[in-house]
């Protein structure tokens, strides 16, 4: 069976997926493609051609279309529950009741259109419930065998902003959903937009904020309850619509006037200043301390059981809190997707089908899934640049590279195919040395033009992570933190945090040999084994994706040295 997942109902992070005979062969982004970040209100056309092109297939072989958005039906809960909660809003409350699947039929109408464009005559379109695929990207990629518990907390799909269920043989099965407004990624997207990032792309920078507060001197609490297994969002102050919106500069946010009151003005600029980084730190706590107890309640049983989790949806890619589920009486390990946002939404609906359709769904091997490009074709893009690159090509691309870093440079780092989702795992990165004082200041302010407080992460290497990471819990995809081991703190001291935690990817030679080498030869040369990691872009780009693209981005700052394949590029 061959099913192409595309991805886009709602409005952002576009992306599409390939599947065949229940096996991963291709998924990226259209943001990648279009450099365009985030992709929004756009469709994913470059990414569904790359995933026909890599899997050498033409349109009419696709058996099935799986899009990620469902039809609601009057029905369910969903619906009457969003009305009660917006009667503040009756337009919305009773466009909820009386036309509540006009996206659906609006999104559906979209990948019919981009099904007829891409040619693919012969596919069936097949729907299924956006939380659904959520669901499916983390427990079916898992590779668990045993009875699974499924966490699914995110903004929201059609109406459901949460789901918990349970794999088993295959299946998934609902226990419980949240609906719009009751939102935990909501919630955190409105404190987001209050601290002067942007929903949807800021959420990371609040939780990279708040280690540097003091989640106790400010009580966020009447923002959320969990009682007696129900979730409730307080729509005075977040997750508002119509008139209960703060507006700035004709823009809506969604959060209230009232929160204004509460706590003070908006946060602007870069600096992390008093009291925000305090409501930073008071906000990331009230997650964790609300996820933590909702999944005890809903799949607690199932974790005490068997031990296994897994997880997707924007708010899974929160990976302090994923190091507190891990940290929860039980877990034996925790699964997250590592394109745990609607991005990966494109795969687990292939993945969901595949499964419906009675494929064996193999599970996730590596999140290197989008286009790679070989030495001659980035030295066809040298060739072609206006920049007139300097370029040499080298033998031992990873020796060099380590070289390069330990000498104290960055490096932009371009090689093997592109990853699936927004970490950066080795193929599009920045690197540096993070035993080298001040390299992280350095790309924040030289490369990345990024906040300087932003943390960095480290990739080691697997036979170093237990006595660095103080465990042996598998983390390839940057989707946890963990305690960094005192006697490691001051030898790789530009990749610990300021709460003494490092988000990091264990490296290992199957699923990335080049990477691995070039890591090994740093820990030759310097002693450590460990590379500081971030993506290869600048601020508000998406991550590269081409040769081409490197080459602009190399150009548009003050990096000196760009290894793409074996060209060394020299500014």
């Amino acid at each position: 069976m061959i099913i192409l997942g595309l991805s886009g109902a709602l409005g952002h992070d576009s992306s599409a997926a390939i599947v065949i005979d229940g096996k991963i062969i291709a998924a990226a982004e259209e943001e990648r493609f279009i450099r365009d970040k985030h992709a929004k209100n756009i469709m994913p056309l470059e990414a569904a051609k790359y995933c026909l092109k890599e899997a050498g297939i033409s349109p009419d072989q696709v058996d099935m279309v799986a899009f990620p958005y469902g039809e609601i039906p009057l029905t369910s809960a969903a619906r009457w529950h969003y009305a009660k909660r917006h009667w503040y809003a009756p337009d919305r409350a009773l466009d909820a009741l009386f036309n509540g699947n006009r996206r659906f039929r609006r999104n559906r109408e979209k990948a019919l259109a981009l099904m007829k464009g891409l040619g693919l005559n012969n596919a069936k379109f097949f729907p299924v419930e956006h939380h659904l695929t959520h669901a499916s990207s983390a427990y079916h990629l898992s590779g668990f065998k045993e009875k699974t518990a499924i966490v699914g907390i995110d903004g929201k799909g059609e109406y459901a902003t949460t789901f918990f269920g349970y794999g088993e043989n295959g299946k998934i099965h609902k226990i419980k959903e949240f609906y719009d407004p009751d939102s935990l990624g909501g919630m955190y997207g409105a404190i987001t937009e209050y601290l002067g990032f942007e929903m949807l792309d800021g959420e990371f920078k609040v939780m990279g904020m708040a280690p540097y507060g003091d989640a106790s001197k400010y009580d966020l609490s009447r923002l959320v309850s969990f009682e007696n297994g129900e979730l409730k969002i307080n729509t005075d102050y977040v997750n508002v619509v119509g008139t209960r919106r703060f507006k700035e500069n004709g823009r809506g946010h969604y959060f209230s006037p009232k929160l204004i009151e509460w706590l003070g003005p908006k946060r602007i600029g870069d600096e992390i200043d008093d009291p925000y980084i305090h409501y930073a730190a008071s906000v990331q706590a009230l997650l964790e301390d609300i996820a933590l107890k909702m999944i005890d309640y809903y799949v607690g049983d199932i974790i005490r059981e068997t031990g296994r989790i897994a997880m997707a949806g924007g708010v899974a890619l929160n990976v302090k809190l994923n190091q507190r589920i891990i940290a929860m009486p039980g877990v034996k390990e925790l699964f997250v997707q590592p394109a745990s946002g609607d991005a990966g939404t494109a795969l687990g609906a292939a993945t969901y089908v595949a499964a419906e359709m009675g494929d064996i769904v193999k599970p996730m091997q590596h999140a290197y899934l989008g286009p790679s490009f070989n030495t001659e074709e980035c030295i066809a893009a040298c060739e072609a640049h206006p920049g007139k690159p300097k370029f040499t090509r080298i033998e031992h691309a990873p020796q060099k590279g380590a070289q390069l870093l330990a000498d104290g440079n960055p490096l932009a780092w371009f090689q093997g195919r592109m990853e699936f989702g927004p970490r950066s795992l080795g193929c599009r990165s920045i690197l540096g040395d993070p035993s080298h004082s001040g390299v992280a200041d350095r790309i924040n302010a030289q490369i990345k033009y990024r906040e300087r407080w932003r943390p960095f992460c480290p990739s080691m290497l697997d036979t170093a992570a237990e006595d660095i990471l103080q465990t042996n819990h598998p983390s390839p995809y940057m989707t946890f933190t963990f305690d960094v081991a005192e006697k490691w703190k001051t030898r790789i001291p530009e990749v610990v945090h300021e709460d003494g935690t490092a988000r990091a990817q264990v490296v290992t030679k199957a699923t990335n040999p080049r990477y691995y080498a070039l890591i090994e030869e740093l820990e030759r040369l310097r002693g450590v084994p460990v590379v500081l990691n971030t993506s290869l872009n600048r601020r508000g780009e998406p991550m590269i994706c081409s040769p081409t693209d490197a080459l602009n981005m190399f150009y548009g700052c003050d990096l000196e040295y760009l290894l793409m394949e074996d060209v060394l590029v020299i500014k």
